[in-house]
């Protein structure tokens, strides 16, 4: 049974979030102007691995106020937020999540899932539908997935011939990635990482792994913060684009005795690993904003440690022996996401994009289910339409107005004469 109390108080911050999110509102209305009476979509079964959040709250309440029904679980062990849970299961929905999943947990509740036989999926990073993809269940026809890591992880699948339903790469739509990941990521990166050290950024020299649009929109910020900030980067244009942007470019190798937070931002492997940790000055601040928790070779740096001791909530000081002396590390958040492990993720504003991106995928995946099925490649390119329905209301929904173009306009836009000619 929900907790009265932390209902109450879940119900207040999806209350918070919904009156910000109105481009999600928006896309509500459309889909229930379209429906009519039969709804398509009533009864569907869904199964969610999304953060649970009050964002995340908003977009399940819109899904399930359209008649699907939802199986909800974590897409992290440490990001979910009991209240929202709380508040979700009194709602009717069937939420498996708490803060502070042990990994064994979590895997399990992703399995239970997958194998629940769900008609759509909707995914934050992929691990559902790997999960779905090791069963024999055969009753999804259609799948989402919210993120740079969960889109990679659909395009294996998919070339290996293992994802066996539609899937919409979320993570391609220009409203989603140029705002998601830039202004989202970096202000709640940036707020995590305040939060769990409630130290000053001002000054500091602040190392941004990854140059895309995540680690640009975290560069941006702490600098914004009066941070000096290094960017280490593995490809040639995106190095580019940060020496131009007025940071400096550095190899790891190099960025590891300057650095004093490092900021992980890559979705790659080892990006700072055991030969990094000891190069590290003392007192130097490890955090990832990557997708999963393997950025940071936190195994390596655990196994070297000594007098390992957890100093605030989610700060543990790692002690290494370095030629002879002893330095102290911080690794915040065990090395998982720091926005929403930290903090409390992404703000309602830009969210808003990204869930209306989603809401509409799943509409769209409804409606198309058989023209869609017949494809060979499953992972199919984002629907244009839908990123400019979501482009249209976001500009209502953020109270903008835009000129249009003339009919003249129009057409000198397609004609190869100049002027008036």
């Amino acid at each position: 049974m929900p907790d009265a109390d932390l209902s109450e108080k879940g119900r207040l911050s999806f209350e918070w979030a919904r009156v910000h999110m109105p481009v999600l509102t928006l896309a509500e209305k459309y889909v229930r102007s379209k429906i009519g009476k039969n709804n398509p979509l009533e009864g569907l079964t869904l199964s969610a691995c999304l953060h649970v959040s009050k964002e995340t709250a908003v977009l399940v309440n819109s899904l399930h106020s359209l008649g699907l029904e939802i199986r909800l679980v974590a897409a992290n062990p440490l990001s979910s937020q009991d209240d929202i849970a709380s508040f979700l299961s009194g709602k009717g929905i069937s939420v498996h999540a708490h803060k502070g999943e042990t990994v064994k947990e979590y895997d399990h509740e992703i399995v239970e899932a997958a194998k629940c036989k769900p008609d759509l999926i909707v995914d934050d990073g992929g691990d559902l539908h790997v999960a779905y993809a090791k069963t024999r269940v055969d009753s999804c026809f259609g799948g989402t997935d919210e993120t740079t890591s969960g889109t990679v992880r659909l395009r294996a699948l998919d070339d290996e011939g293992k994802l066996r339903y539609p899937s919409i790469p979320v993570n391609e739509a220009n409203t989603k990635h140029l705002f998601d990941n830039r202004y989202g990521t970096g202000q709640s990166a940036v707020d995590g990482l305040i939060r769990a050290t409630g130290l000053l950024i001002a000054g500091k020299v602040v190392v941004v792994s990854g140059y895309g649009w995540v680690g640009k929109g975290v560069a941006e910020r702490a600098r914004g913060l009066g941070a000096r900030v290094v960017v280490t980067e593995v490809d040639s244009v995106r190095a580019l684009e940060a020496k131009l942007d007025g940071f400096e470019v550095l190899q790891m190798n190099d960025a590891a005795g300057v650095g004093e937070i490092f900021l992980t931002c890559t979705g790659q492997i080892d990006v700072i690993n055991s030969s990094h940790f000891k190069l590290l000055k003392d007192g130097a601040i490890l955090g990832n904003v990557g997708h999963f928790n393997e950025e940071i070779d936190t195994r390596s740096l655990f196994g070297m440690g000594e007098n390992i001791e957890q100093v605030r909530e989610n700060v543990a000081k790692i002690g290494l022996k370095i030629s002879g002396e002893m330095r102290f590390i911080y690794l915040l958040n065990q090395g998982r996401v720091i926005n929403l492990v930290s903090a409390e993720g992404h703000p309602p504003e830009i969210m808003q994009l990204s869930f209306a991106n989603q809401l509409l995928s799943v509409y769209y995946l409804v409606t198309h289910r058989k023209e869609l099925n017949g494809n060979r490649k499953k992972l199919i390119s984002f629907p244009k339409e839908i990123d400019e329905l979501v482009s249209r209301f976001a500009v209502e929904g953020f109270g903008l107005k835009i000129d249009k173009l003339s009919e003249r306009q129009k057409k000198y836009a397609t004609s190869f004469n100049r002027g008036s000619a």
